[in-house]
């Protein structure tokens, strides 16, 4: 397959986005044509190191050009791990970092390039850029030292110009955003992506795909978001699919990864979304990951907004988009799904299943005696509060209790 490079968005120079080649033969091109970079940094993950050929393969290609390697960066992208690597790049002084692996490495990615522009070095110092910080910087420069990440997951991280991370010492994870810079590179590889497990890539291409239902579900939508969401979804549900039937289908695959990057162009335009994703980041804290807390809580999100009434038309417009599809539809019928009576509640809960993926409270030990902390927690979120339906405590957890068992 012959390369496709260029912008990721069609309205936005940055991030570029390359795909049709090895991703060794990818980023060597890049790094000369693009970057002009003679030190290069590379996080890797851990799995992806002790368990594959692939980190060898990239540090073979680089030749003298690695400057420094990182192997294995804990979940949620703790701040001790990231002021390790600032201090390491500063050490070797590279001009390039790139992320070989999953979600999290690109977060902490983002945020070191940050930290490196900043002069940061300590946990206060890292405090001070953060947009609640109640001793915050007047001065903040932007990210300098460019991140190419090559994803491994459907998380879609490496398109946005926002990261988040854990603090530690204090237990408390905060985003970063202004100054703070996308990456500069997407490489897409879907043979690289075959050493995530299933679980992995299916929960985070649901994640993705909740993010085109909820944007296609706003009430303050617009058309060009709209259109991103729509062609997401069309590529990341009989993606999918075929990824489910056949792991080592890699135009499956890449259907996917190409599905994302249209979901988060919709994603990156804040329009304002709905209670699975406002709800979502409560169970996360509840030891639910991301991509798992969109496929419990989808399905009961759109029941509840279409029974209020709330966003009808809209949903009725994905209800038709998702027949429309073979993979689905076939997915539908074995069902006993009724074209004219199931909402779209039922068609996504049907996918989800046949994924193979959690569709309740109950497989994470979470109780009826749990759920009025999470609905409390979740009234304080802004997309709880930007719901296509008002929510109150006693909505929440009616939706809660429609994903307990």
């Amino acid at each position: 397959m012959p390369e496709t490079f260029g912008p990721a968005f069609k309205d936005r120079d940055r991030p570029l986005l390359s795909y049709g080649l090895p991703f060794t033969e990818s980023l060597v091109k890049h790094a000369d044509d693009v970057f002009h970079a003679s030190r290069i940094y590379i996080i890797c993950s851990g799995f992806l190191a002790r368990h594959t050929h692939y980190l060898a393969d990239l540090t073979r290609a680089l030749g003298s050009k690695v400057a420094g390697v990182r192997i294995g960066m804990k979940p949620h992208s703790l701040w001790s791990e990231i002021l390790e690597v600032v201090d390491d790049i500063k050490k070797c002084d590279a001009d390039l970092i790139v992320t070989l692996g999953g979600g999290s490495l690109t977060d902490a990615a983002k945020i070191v390039s940050y930290a490196l522009a900043n002069d940061v070095s300590t946990h206060d110092e890292l405090d001070r850029l953060c947009p609640t910080s109640s001793h915050r910087r007047q001065s903040i420069k932007s990210s300098k030292v460019p991140v190419v990440c090559i994803p491994t997951s459907l998380s879609g991280g490496e398109y946005s110009c926002f990261a988040v991370a854990t603090n530690e010492k204090s237990g408390q994870k905060h985003s970063f955003s202004e100054a703070l810079q996308s990456p500069a590179l997407v490489i897409l590889d879907p043979q690289l992506t075959t050493t995530t497990p299933d679980k992995v890539w299916l929960s985070t291409g649901i994640r993705a795909a909740d993010h085109c239902v909820e944007t296609l579900c706003s009430l303050e939508s617009d058309d060009t978001a709209d259109e991103d969401a729509r062609n997401g979804l069309t590529k990341l549900i009989p993606g999918l699919i075929e990824s489910k039937q056949n792991p080592k289908d890699l135009e499956a695959r890449l259907r996917c990864q190409l599905g994302v990057r249209d979901a988060m162009s919709a994603y990156t335009r804040d329009i304002p979304l709905g209670a699975s994703h406002g709800i979502g980041h409560q169970l996360g804290q509840a030891g639910v990951s991301h991509g798992e807390t969109s496929c419990i809580l989808n399905p009961a999100v759109c029941k509840y907004n279409y029974q209020k009434g709330a966003n009808v038309e809209r949903q009725d417009a994905i209800i038709r988009t998702l027949w429309e599809d073979s993979k689905a539809r076939e997915i539908f019928t074995q069902e006993g799904l009724d074209r004219e009576k199931a909402d779209l509640g039922d068609l996504m809960d049907a996918i989800i299943r046949a994924l193979g993926l959690p569709r309740s409270l109950r497989e994470f030990d979470i109780k009826e005696e749990k759920l009025a902390d999470i609905a409390e927690h979740s009234l304080k979120d802004r997309w709880v509060n930007t719901n296509p339906a008002p929510l109150d405590k006693e909505g929440v957890l009616k939706i809660l209790r429609m994903i307990l068992d």
